[in-house]
């Protein structure tokens, strides 16, 4: 999977994207056709100690889905954000598909 991480008002350094990659191959277990990955760790400008966010975009075919998590460390909120879409990918996969039961009628 083609993973794009982009970090907005601060550096990330490599055991971040690291992480950051190794947690998102592991979506393919639960879904094998997602075909890329847009993330973006944003540091928001607040005294708040949760103020770091996760955005993860993955790219599915026919389909986006988007999950943004906020936490106290980037790490804690893209593992959450993870969890997440692993029970969105597991939902989508278990659907019924609607075209399969129209063809019958």
């Amino acid at each position: 999977m083609n993973v794009n991480t982009q970090s907005v008002n601060f550096n990330a350094d490599g055991k971040l994207l690291d992480f950051t990659q190794k947690r998102l191959d592991k979506l393919d277990l639960f879904y094998d056709r997602v075909v890329t990955a847009e993330v973006f760790l944003r540091l928001e400008n607040t005294s708040v100690k949760e103020n770091k966010m996760a955005e993860i975009k993955l790219h599915v075919p026919k389909d986006t889905l988007v999950v943004k998590k906020q936490c106290k460390s980037f790490e804690e909120a893209v593992d959450s954000a993870c969890g997440s879409l692993e029970r969105l990918l597991v939902k989508k996969k278990t659907k019924p598909k609607l075209y399969n039961s129209l063809k019958f009628l």
